[in-house]
């Protein structure tokens, strides 16, 4: 029985570090200073990699930084190639991380549900 490699794991934790700090000093978009990597998964060949990523100003601009990104893929591959010492670079596919605003979403519903239910206890 074989067991599970960490290596995909690791290799996705250096390629979000490595973006993290790629994005915002390489990229010529707008968007780029807003943007966070909040995840990254390596496909067990290593020939892909699905890159998490929010936004500051919310899910209003996301379509439009995913498109940016993911026509961007290529030149930050690239650019990872002279940064990390990997035999290969996995081909990179930005995605939007809808988890942090749902989060977020969640958090102000339970305040309100927790001001709702102290005002109908001091009555």
């Amino acid at each position: 029985m074989k067991t599970e490699s960490n290596r995909p794991r690791r290799v996705a934790e250096l390629i979000r570090r490595e973006l993290a700090m790629l994005i915002p000093r390489e990229l010529d978009d707008p968007h780029a200073h807003q943007i966070t990597i909040t995840g990254a998964e390596v496909s067990r060949d290593m020939s892909s990699a699905r890159i998490y990523y929010s936004l500051l100003s919310g899910a209003a601009e996301a379509k439009q930084t995913t498109k940016s990104l993911n026509r961007a893929a290529g030149f930050l591959r690239h650019a990872l190639m002279e940064r990390v010492s990997l035999r290969s670079v996995p081909a990179l596919r930005f995605y939007f991380d809808e988890s942090v605003e749902r989060g977020a979403r969640i958090d102000s519903l339970i305040e309100q549900a927790i001001t709702e239910d102290s005002k109908t206890k001091s009555k």
